[in-house]
């Protein structure tokens, strides 16, 4: 056989450890791992000796909004991103205008996606119009999960929302219920909207208007409480819950009650692993994320769930704006709009991670790929190098550095990013492949909207 592409002399995280193996790669699978030099032929080998193949990374929680605000940036502007870093599938979470809540809504999105994706995409429903025939709906048309927000709509985006949000018990516990009948994942945005509006008046009544005033109206007990609230209505049900952007040492112990009592995990992301809330006074409204960052010893306390499994994924919460959204309120943080870019950055930051030695390789491995992958019922598929699994492929340079300059990131957001504009990472992205094509390649992205492919699970 004459394989399409041959990578040689790699170094290969596998399911069972590191290995040197040749990765043989036919169509859209990877055919063959063979003992290095074993004789083969095929149109394109690539010369990999002295560096590293992972499993293409799979970020878990990303937003694109596809196809409102084309301003913020479209699926090929955002995937063309994810290319660059190394990421090979996205999923897609449900705000969009209108929030994707029914059949119909999932369907024009997948559609839109299949003509416009560069890496793979997966997509989640909103179940908050709480009908059993829109849950069911939409898991018929290859929902990867559904989400939900236990607050309130964002004002003056209610269509964005609408199903998505379920700040009264009720609702939640009707979410659930309606989420477990498709046997799919619910994931929770956790913040506690009594609290927080107790706190926000709080904080309101000073007068202030100061970047700081958003973290402390959201401080760590809001996240901790919903996800003691959520976890204790999933007593009566039973679902599989995944907890979104954990961002607090108080949300992770909280979590950390639930473990093995039901079928509970949760994620944080790099921004609350890099970044405390001085992040907030530097930057101001271009630093707003919601949950909020925290303080340093939240971030030590999230590194300590990344090494110990209970957190089991690394994820960016990808979440595009524009300059001027983010400067008509860099002078009143109120009214700045929640996120920030950062799927490029997602596989160099955890390579950074395991040169510093906060993980191993295999560990950040399992947390860009492997364990969202096994969690949301694509594993087997993505998430691993082995026959028979997709060729998805993240070829890296532990000895080369990613030094982040925003203006050459891939991002239609990328000038908001001041997280990861100036900073060094020791490891870098060389080459990424979707599907057995090279979609990046030396700093350049060779794919084409259309090159990625609908994901279920």
């Amino acid at each position: 056989m004459i394989f399409d592409l041959l990578i040689r002399g790699a170094t290969v995280i596998t399911p069972e450890g590191r290995r040197r193996l040749d990765v043989a790669v036919q169509g859209d699978k990877i055919a063959a791992l063979l003992e290095p030099q074993t004789p083969a032929e095929a149109k394109e080998t690539v010369d990999a000796s002295g560096k590293h193949l992972l499993p293409g990374a799979i970020d878990i929680h990303f937003h694109v909004r596809a196809p409102a605000y084309p301003a913020r940036g479209t699926w090929e502007s955002e995937t063309r991103a994810a290319a660059a870093g190394g990421v090979t599938t996205v999923f897609e979470m449900p705000i969009s205008k209108p929030c994707c809540a029914t059949p119909e809504i999932f369907v024009n999105r997948r559609e839109q996606g299949q003509r416009e994706a560069v890496v793979n995409f997966a997509l989640y429903g909103a179940p908050g119009m709480l009908k059993a025939d829109l849950v069911q709906g939409m898991a018929a048309e290859g929902a990867i999960a559904y989400k939900i927000f236990t607050t309130d709509p964002v004002p003056g985006r209610m269509d964005e929302f609408e199903g998505l949000c379920v700040p009264e018990e009720w609702q939640q516990l009707r979410a659930l219920e309606l989420v477990k009948e498709t046997g799919l994942l619910t994931v929770v945005h956790a913040e506690s909207q009594p609290l927080m509006n107790h706190y926000t008046a709080l904080v309101r009544a000073t007068g202030r208007n100061d970047a700081l005033t958003h973290g402390e109206s959201r401080p760590p007990v809001v996240e901790a409480l919903a996800i003691s609230k959520i976890a204790t209505l999933n007593d009566l049900v039973g679902t599989r819950l995944h907890i979104a952007h954990v961002t607090s040492a108080h949300a992770l112990q909280t979590l950390r009650k639930w473990l093995g009592h039901q079928d509970i995990s949760g994620e944080t992301c790099p921004q609350y692993l890099l970044f405390t809330e001085q992040a907030l006074a530097e930057f101001g409204s271009y630093a707003k994320i919601n949950p909020p960052l925290r303080q340093q010893r939240d971030v030590e306390a999230l590194w300590e769930g990344v090494r110990d499994g209970s957190l089991i994924s690394v994820t960016t919460d990808h979440s595009p704006f524009t300059v001027e959204e983010k400067e008509r309120a860099r002078t009143d943080i109120w009214a700045a709009p929640p996120g920030a870019p950062g799927v490029e950055f997602l596989v160099p930051m955890m390579l950074d991670a395991a040169a510093r030695g906060r993980v191993t390789l295999e560990q950040a491995v399992a947390l860009i790929s492997s364990n969202g992958a096994r969690r949301f019922g694509i594993y087997g598929r993505k998430g691993l190098i082995a026959e028979g699994a997709d060729a998805d492929l993240t070829l890296v340079d532990l000895q080369a550095r990613t030094v982040v300059d925003r203006s050459r990131e891939f991002s239609q957001s990328r000038n908001t990013d001041y997280f990861f504009h100036g900073k060094t990472f020791q490891g870098k992205v060389l080459r990424t492949i979707v599907n057995g094509k090279t979609v990046f390649l030396n700093g350049e992205v060779l794919g084409r909207p259309g090159d990625g492919r609908f994901v279920r699970p």
